[in-house]
């Protein structure tokens, strides 16, 4: 049998499924900012707030001091009632109406042969209607009819007296608690200013880290970080900028390192390999020699193609570069070699990159695809964030479990594809770094013609 422990951690594992919806439908509306985040931390609890204190206070204060106006009000007309009961012989019951003037702050007058009029109907939400008509049903139990709506300052009631009506005007205050929206209008407004400081203040903080962000993308792209950014913000922000700055000078002098121990390397073989290729043309032509002749031959060709791959990646800036008239010359060359070549290109025409370094990325893919197959396809997709480059052909193409091995230094898939005797090996490698030296990457799959597709992604 499985115990409680057992079923708990098989939950946790695999949650129900309306849990899991609910949670995906909750991420998806939820702003992913930091702006964003920090605002809704201060303003959800903030509301949160103001609704219980605003419920609190119109459940509590505002109904209960409404009720006990009300109540006293009431009580003053139920008052009057019994005076006018006790007293018929007064028929113009002029100090009965004094009385109510002067010491009850009510304004009476008393119909003869009058009757009430027809009830009007109920607000919606209005605690003085309600709360009224409960106290002149209890005190008073007779007949009777109000009017508290309007924008008048004053509630009229009648009151029916046998054949006689008494009509009394209260001010609203005398009965409601009317002062309750300052209440609100103060909170509301104290929540505003408050809210705006919050704004201000949060996008000062938040500020730098856009910046660091900003300066993290740049870098990753390959491209200059800005020359006014420094640690700003927190001490949480600052720490992560110091941080940030110190990588960036270690990564860069990693690099220039590289690069310059590659061209040093580079350089003194290639001296090298020029003495022993003149040695080699003074001793003969036999096969043997030949042979070697070829061997020093292809490793000159690996030596051309680090130095230039190490002088452009070290002296390019970015640039534009116009994707029309890259692909015009890709159909054009194309064409020379007999391979069936078809193109599109959609969205922005223009991308910012390293041009040299770029074009460079999509001759050596497009010159793999017509090594390899007879039909080329092109397709250019760009807009303003990414420029998606892709090259498909109708060859023998990759198997998917060695794709990623063909972006590896000197590494071939078998004698049938690398019949090319000037192919070093590092085609695909040095793409890909100058790919992800732009802040992007270059992918292999399945091509709709049968062969492969090459899709080189970057930051436009």
């Amino acid at each position: 049998m499985a115990t409680i422990e057992s079923i708990r951690r098989e939950y946790e594992r695999y949650p129900p499924t309306g849990i899991r919806r609910y949670t995906r439908w909750f991420r998806r509306r939820v702003p992913t900012g930091l702006y964003a985040r920090s605002l809704l931390i201060i303003i959800v609890p903030m509301v949160l707030l103001q609704s219980v204190v605003a419920f609190v206070f119109m459940e509590r204060h505002w109904q209960t001091v409404t009720q006990r106006l009300s109540t006293a009000v009431t009580r003053d007309i139920a008052a009057i009632v019994d005076m006018i009961a006790t007293y018929p012989q007064d028929e113009n019951y002029e100090e009965i109406v004094r009385i109510a003037r002067d010491r009850l702050a009510l304004n009476i007058s008393i119909e003869q042969g009058t009757t009430l009029p027809p009830p009007r109907p109920k607000p919606f939400f209005s605690i003085l209607d309600q709360t009224l008509s409960d106290e002149l049903t209890k005190q008073v139990q007779l007949p009777f009819w109000i009017d508290t709506v309007g924008d008048s300052s004053l509630v009229e009631i009648r009151i029916q007296l046998g054949s006689e009506v008494l009509q009394v005007f209260a001010r609203r205050s005398q009965a409601y608690a009317s002062n309750t929206h300052i209440f609100l209008l103060w909170m509301v407004g104290t929540s505003l200013v408050l809210l705006l400081i919050s704004i201000l203040f949060l996008r000062g903080q938040i500020r730098p880290i856009l910046r660091l962000a900003d300066a993290a993308e740049k870098f990753g792209k390959g491209q200059p970080t800005p020359e006014d950014f420094r640690p700003r913000g927190a001490d949480e922000v600052r720490r992560a900028g110091l941080a940030f700055i110190r990588m960036r000078e270690r990564i860069e002098k990693q690099i220039e390192q590289r690069t310059a121990m590659l061209s040093g390397v580079s350089h003194d073989l290639r001296t090298v390999l020029t003495r022993f290729r003149l040695q080699l043309a003074i001793l003969g032509d036999d096969e043997e020699i030949k042979s070697l002749d070829q061997d020093v031959k292809d490793m000159q060709s690996m030596l051309e193609g680090y130095l230039a791959f190490t002088k452009g990646e070290a002296e390019e800036d970015f640039g534009s570069i116009d994707l029309n008239a890259l692909v015009a010359k890709l159909e054009k060359d194309g064409k020379l070699l007999g391979k069936e070549v078809t193109s599109s290109v959609s969205g922005i025409s223009q991308a910012d990159v390293r041009p040299s370094a770029f074009t460079r990325i999509i001759n050596n893919l497009f010159s793999n695809a017509c090594r390899y197959g007879n039909k080329v396809k092109i397709t250019v997709r760009s807009d303003a964030a990414w420029l998606v480059f892709a090259v498909e052909d109708d060859g023998p193409g990759v198997p998917e479990e060695s794709r990623e091995d063909v972006f590896r230094p000197f590494f071939r898939l078998d004698e049938a594809r690398n019949l090319d005797e000037q192919g070093t090996g590092l085609g695909l490698s040095i793409a890909q770094d100058i790919a992800r030296s732009h802040g992007g990457d270059i992918t292999l799959s399945d091509s709709d013609l049968g062969g492969l597709k090459a899709t080189v992604r970057v930051p436009a």
